[in-house]
C-alpha cells in the first residue's frame, strides 16, 4: 500500500515509517502537521493516511480536522487516526458520515505490531476498525446522553402510551395497574427526567418530548 503519514512526534513517526516499509508498504509521505497531511494525500492519493489527532500549533484536534478535511475533498479516502487517549467527540467526528474505511486506534496498540497492521489492511479494505476501549467509551457516553437510561422497563412501557396520547386511565388499562399505580410510576417518570412539580400537564408534554426525542 501507499501511504501518508502525519504525526509531530519525529521519534513515533520515524518509527512507524520503518515499520511499514519492512512490512512492505510504500510511505509516499511523512509530515508533521494538519495542512501538510491534506497537501500530501491530495498530491499522493494514498492508499491510506495515518494520522495523529493532536498536532500543531495548539496540539488539540489539528490532526484530527485535517482527517475530515480530507474526507471532505476525497469522500471515502481511507483514514487511520492514533490516539494517545480516548476522545469519545473525536471518534464520533470521525465516524459522522458513515461512508466507513476509518479507524481509530490507541498509540500503545501500535505496539501490537500485528494486530496494527491488521487493522491498517481492513481500513484500507474499507473497514471501520475501533479500538476495544474506544468502542466501550463511545456505548459508555452514548448510555450518560440517553435521558431514557434511567427508567426501568414499565416506566419506559408507560411512558411509550403517554406518547401514544393515552390518557392515566386508558393506560392503567392497557397495563392492567391502578390508577393510582399509574401516577406512582408517572410521577417516578418525571423525577428520573428531571421535570420539577410545577406544572403536571407541561412535564407530561416534556417527558413525551424526551421520549421520542431518544
Amino acid at each position: 500500500m501507499r501511504i501518508v503519514l502525519a504525526d509531530d512526534a519525529v521519534l513515533l513517526r520515524e518509527g512507524l515509517v520503518r515499520l511499514l516499509v519492512e512490512d512492505g508498504h510504500e510511505v509516499a509521505a511523512a509530515v508533521g502537521d494538519g495542512p501538510a497531511l491534506v497537501e500530501a494525500v491530495l498530491a499522493h492519493r494514498p492508499d491510506i493516511a495515518i494520522v495523529d489527532v493532536r498536532m500543531p500549533p495548539t496540539h488539540k484536534d489539528e490532526g484530527l480536522r485535517a482527517a475530515i478535511a480530507v474526507r471532505e475533498r476525497l469522500p471515502g479516502a481511507a483514514i487511520l487516526v492514533l490516539s494517545q487517549y480516548v476522545e469519545v467527540s473525536y471518534a464520533a467526528d470521525l465516524l459522522a458520515d458513515g461512508v466507513g474505511a476509518v479507524g481509530y486506534l490507541l498509540k500503545d496498540r501500535v505496539a501490537k505490531v500485528g494486530e496494527f497492521l491488521d487493522a491498517l489492511d481492513r481500513v484500507a479494505g474499507g473497514a471501520t476498525v475501533l479500538d476495544p476501549q474506544v468502542v466501550a467509551e463511545l456505548l459508555s457516553a452514548r448510555h450518560r446522553r440517553d435521558p431514557l437510561a434511567a427508567l426501568t422497563a414499565r416506566e419506559r412501557e408507560l411512558l411509550g402510551l403517554m406518547a401514544e396520547g393515552h390518557s392515566n386511565a386508558a393506560v392503567a388499562r392497557r397495563l392492567t395497574l391502578s390508577g393510582s399505580a399509574v401516577e406512582k410510576h408517572i410521577g417516578n417518570v418525571f423525577a428520573k427526567l428531571g421535570l420539577p412539580p410545577d406544572d403536571a400537564q407541561h412535564r407530561r408534554v416534556l417527558a413525551v418530548l424526551a421520549y421520542l426525542g431518544a
